[in-house]
């Protein structure tokens, strides 16, 4: 070969090399503009465990760069059906939403509560679990879970316990558990329901009622700001987030529950833009900016996508159900 043959070779192969490179760069750049923006739906109001997932998650997503902008709207109505039914209605115009969700989206299909359930969205990915926690305003009178059982089971009707959801719902599950462990008989927990944590908040704080039942990032949150204290953790044992959180189980009651949260898109989302969600999730994982947002919230890691999130919901499904029937709330 002789040198000018040689160095013309040279020229087309990095010609091709550079023309590789340029194709790559233009893929990249392809799949961030997929995921330039995030418009998260949020089935409940301000404030709520909801609200905190999915402006937790945006500002994660943001802080560290893997996307470049973060969008909010606040749907609450219908214990989470309105939004549900919104994404469904309007499912081609909404490649660009996840809507937030939880344990509440199989209880309440479960119920009846709203016709669609899990199945009708597009799987993302489950994120988070949130321990449960019962609050009572910083000044009440009550000083701890003994101190609320005992009222209970002297008078269970002059119990009032509040919830961010309907009736039959996680927060009232959580409750209805606590007091069946602890000797008490949960059909006869009086429930309130409070369509938004916020207006939850706002009726402990109020005396409307004598104890929340909420999530626990809520009720760190709360805490620290100085409204609530905590009387009652659902977790194994005191989460860094809160030391001072008693749990459940630390005052003689063996239960321990953890809701788990995560993103849903809309049904026919394509499955591109199913797999970039779920790859920019993922990779939240690795940054910095998540392990800040995890620990200020008191939220442990549960992270399964696609297929294993599918398998995970339809076996809470089932185990939730059990749970149902043994409390009252379902007829076998």
């Amino acid at each position: 070969m002789s040198i000018s043959d040689f160095l013309g070779r040279t020229a087309q192969i990095a010609g091709v090399a550079a023309l590789g490179l340029v194709l790559a760069a233009a893929a990249n750049a392809d799949n961030r503009q997929k995921l330039d923006s995030i418009h998260f739906l949020i089935p409940g109001g301000a404030g709520g465990g909801w609200d905190g997932t999915a402006r937790g998650t945006g500002e994660a997503l943001t802080a560290s760069g893997l996307i470049r902008s973060a969008s909010y709207e606040n749907m609450s109505g219908g214990g989470g059906g309105k939004a549900i039914g919104y994404l469904i209605e309007n499912a081609d115009s909404n490649h660009g939403t996840l809507m937030v969700n939880s344990t509440p989206i199989v209880i309440r299909s479960l119920i009846g509560r709203f016709p669609q359930n899990f199945r009708d969205l597009t799987m993302i990915a489950g994120t988070i679990g949130d321990y449960a926690a019962l609050i009572v305003a910083k000044d009440s009178p009550i000083k701890d879970f003994k101190d609320l059982l005992a009222k209970f089971k002297t008078d269970p009707r002059s119990v009032k316990v509040g919830g961010g959801s309907v009736p039959g719902s996680m927060d009232h599950l959580v409750a209805a558990m606590i007091f069946k462990a602890a000797g008490g008989d949960p059909k006869q927990l009086k429930y309130i329901p409070y369509d938004t944590g916020g207006k939850l908040n706002a009726a402990i704080l109020a005396g409307e009622v004598d104890v929340g039942s909420t999530g626990f990032s809520e009720a760190v949150a709360l805490t620290k700001a100085g409204e609530m204290r905590v009387i009652a953790v659902t977790a194994p044992e005191r989460v860094d987030a809160l030391p001072e959180a008693p749990t459940v189980k630390e005052q003689g009651y063996n239960v321990e529950f953890v809701n788990w949260r995560g993103f849903f898109g809309a049904p026919g989302l394509p499955e591109q833009k199913a797999k970039a969600y779920r790859e920019v999730l993922a990779a939240m994982y690795e940054t910095p900016e998540w392990d800040a947002v995890r620990a200020r919230n008191g939220w442990v890691n549960i992270h399964n996508a696609g297929k294993d999130f599918e398998a995970f919901l339809v076996n809470q499904e089932k185990i939730i159900k059990e749970l149902m029937i043994e409390l009252g709330f379902l007829k076998r």
